[in-house]
């Protein structure tokens, strides 16, 4: 027969032996997990950044100023006056025509998104005001679907295009965008046209627009809207361009220059007007809806 423990009371059994020892959980440390998502890297000096510091800087690196891409709604926050945003067409959602399927059907990919980010589209538009000037805001969200243009986004631009040509006001629109859907086929390129055309409709009416290129802005967003408003800006470091630096590259079989298809290499071109950061962005849209608007008798 097994000895019985030492200490043990004379003629214990098992089970009362177990509920006098302490038990071993009792005394073992559980490991705390890290949230995921707390620290980031530059993608410009890849330094390490704390989520919580880059949201206070305005999401630019505290090490090279390299400028994140914004959620939408982040956006609209840093550029209106507190409180003076009224969201325009925020119901219009939508469609799958073509019935077009990769890993899920696009119609589910839209719901998902849509409940994930708690708005309908990739554009947010409405009115507003920028240091006391009264806008027209359009800006594309990059969490939807990259940002990507599809029918409702080329129908919000137009619709915003049209009350700023009704009531008198200058437009401001913010991009970062993959280009056309291609979940929308030829649909998704049409918007293009459409966009350009309410766009100068809004010029020959005496309108006056501005289009801020953030990172990145690409495809067929560049090749249509973003290129055409009377001012041009672009934050530091944007990529913009057609088609992405590496598609280029494999296709006319040539090294690239250094810093292609950034701001500063299209500042350089004369394909934008100005570079400007993000924390003089308010004050310099302020300044350029002053200088624009001017002539616009109301």
């Amino acid at each position: 027969m097994a000895d019985e423990p030492k200490g043990a009371p004379k003629g214990a059994n098992e089970s009362e032996l177990q509920k006098e020892a302490p038990k071993a959980s009792r005394f073992r440390f559980r490991k705390k997990e890290m949230p995921g998502g707390l620290w980031l890297k530059c993608e410009s000096c890849e330094t390490t950044i704390y989520r919580k510091e880059l949201e206070a800087k305005a999401y630019t690196c505290p090490s090279c100023g390299f400028h994140f891409t914004l959620p939408g709604r982040e956006r609209v926050r840093l550029v209106v006056d507190e409180g003076s945003f009224e969201e325009l067409f925020a119901d219009l959602t939508g469609l799958d025509r073509l019935e077009f399927t990769d890993a899920i059907p696009y119609s589910q990919k839209l719901a998902k998104t849509a409940e994930k980010l708690g708005q309908n589209e990739a554009l947010i538009c409405g009115k507003g005001k920028i240091e006391g000037h009264p806008v027209v805001l359009a800006v594309l969200d990059f969490k939807f679907l990259g940002g990507s243009m599809g029918e409702v986004v080329g129908e919000k631009i137009a619709l915003a295009c049209d009350v700023a040509r009704e009531e008198r006001l200058p437009i401001v629109l913010f991009t970062a965008s993959g280009g056309a859907r291609m979940h929308e086929g030829m649909l998704s390129l049409m918007q293009m046209a459409k966009t350009c055309s309410a766009l100068s409709r809004l010029n020959a009416a005496g309108g006056f627009s501005i289009c801020v290129l953030s990172h990145p802005t690409t495809g067929g967003v560049t090749a249509s809207f973003a290129m055409v408003c009377d001012l041009t800006l672009a934050e530091p470091g944007a990529l913009i361009g057609f088609a992405g630096p590496r598609v280029i590259a494999s296709t006319i079989k040539q090294e690239l220059p250094a810093g292609f298809q950034r701001a500063e290499f299209l500042l350089a071109k004369g394909q934008v007007d100005s570079i400007v950061k993000r924390d003089d962005l308010r004050k310099r849209l302020a300044m350029y809806i002053d200088y624009g608007t001017s002539a616009w008798v109301r």
